[in-house]
């Protein structure tokens, strides 16, 4: 049995720093994520105000829930989170002028469903380029709450931001969401702000926030699901054993689920209280499968479905066409050059068995595709990358990690 440490969750991650940042007190946030993409976030919160020390192992955040700095520059890099959730932070303050900027990557993904709710709840907010993307200035006076109707079919993000944000609003928020993708991650972030000391109520999908802010605390952040779904699956595809600790019964992220597809396929999935097992003869069955709910582990699946012995056919993923690429088209792609027979459709995609060749992966300078076809390229030897280290936004240290894992796992 191989053992893997998976680093902290950048989803967890994120929503904690928003968190401590609106806390009333200093939180200690222990085994977060250290990438790009989150020091991104604290680099903004530093920008923004706040007080922010990092060690190796635990960060210090200084919460100020009066509101930050009065004049702030923040660039976003290519995080979405940081991009989505801390202009929605900014908008609380009591007073000042916020001006936000991303990568060209980042500039390119929707804001507007969470920009157009900020306005509707009286915040002076205006797009300096493309309507609906950055960058964007936040001109605060504090928000009053209020109710809302949202859409968060394009991503659950910005129903979390706006989540987040009631309890600093005077009156609380009411939220009314007429679609919804990528669900387990509101449990993420309603088990989050319990932690914090704020309840929400739901009824079905009408969310009521109350208003009083939240309380500092000691947080740890649970390993990175998605980035444990490379190590599943290859230890899936390669018959061999892997069990990831700290992602147990309790687990606050829904792309744990990803096991239970590839139990699906012929895998055997252990879950106990503070751990994940999987083990596999190598022998894959295909099958259909929805993944609405876990679209950052589509380009996973995608990635070692040809190695299955029946096709495997992906639905209701549109949502992964506005991530940091278009996933579906770059899976299909990649797959396509591998010489695979892959057939695609606005929310699904169907991967036929086959004998994949090694190719250079066009990345797209998308995370999740590098780490995905370094699990197919464990059956196809020569695996290239136009931008390995794009890796850096989630898991610099991935490819020496993945290699560790290949050499451990060939020991006798």
């Amino acid at each position: 049995m191989t053992v893997i440490d998976i680093p902290g969750s950048k989803s967890v991650t994120a929503r904690a720093l928003f968190l401590a940042a609106a806390a009333d007190g200093t939180t200690t946030l222990l085994r977060p994520l250290h990438s790009d993409d989150t020091e991104g976030f604290t680099e903004g919160l530093a920008g923004l105000g706040y007080g922010v020390r990092r060690e190796p192992d635990r960060w210090h955040i200084e919460g100020r829930p009066s509101g930050p700095a009065r004049d702030a520059d923040v660039h976003c890099r290519d995080g979405a989170t940081t991009a989505r959730f801390l202009p929605t932070l900014a908008a609380a303050a009591a007073s000042g002028t916020y001006r936000f900027d991303a990568s060209a990557q980042m500039r390119r993904r929707p804001l507007a469903p969470l920009t157009e709710a900020l306005r509707t709840l009286g915040v002076d907010l205006r797009h300096e380029g493309a309507d609906g993307h950055h960058p964007l200035t936040v001109v605060a006076s504090g928000v009053k709450g209020g109710e809302l109707t949202l859409d968060a079919g394009e991503s659950s993000q910005y129903l979390t931001a706006l989540l987040m944000l009631g309890p600093l609003t005077a009156e609380g928020l009411r939220i009314d969401v007429t679609e919804l993708v990528s669900a387990p991650y509101i449990e993420i972030t309603l088990a989050m702000m319990r932690s914090f000391g704020v309840e929400v109520a739901r009824e079905g999908n009408t969310f009521t926030v109350p208003p009083g802010g939240y309380r500092a605390t000691t947080y740890p952040v649970e390993p990175d699901a998605s980035t444990a779904s490379y190590f599943f699956a290859a230890a899936a595809l390669t018959g061999h054993e892997v069990t990831v600790p700290g992602l147990g019964t309790d687990a606050l992220q829904g792309d744990l689920r990803f096991t239970e597809v590839l139990r699906g396929m012929g895998a055997e999935v252990i879950t106990t209280a503070d751990a994940t097992t999987v083990r596999s003869s190598g022998r894959l069955s295909g099958l259909t499968v929805n993944m609405r709910d876990i679209s950052d582990t589509m380009p996973t699946l995608a990635a070692i479905a040809p190695y299955a012995t029946s096709p495997v056919r992906i639905e209701d993923v549109a949502n992964t066409r506005v991530k940091e690429c278009d996933r579906l088209e770059a899976c299909a792609e990649n797959l396509r050059n591998m010489g695979i027979t892959v057939h695609t459709g606005p929310d699904w995609i169907e991967i036929h068995p086959g004998t994949p060749r090694p190719t250079e992966i066009a990345t797209h300078g998308d995370h999740r595709i590098v780490m995905s076809f370094a699990v197919a390229g464990l059956r196809a030897p020569g695996m290239s990358y136009d931008d390995p280290g794009c890796v850096r936004k989630t898991f610099p240290g991935f490819h020496e990690a993945f290699a560790d894992f290949v050499a451990r796992t060939a020991q006798p």
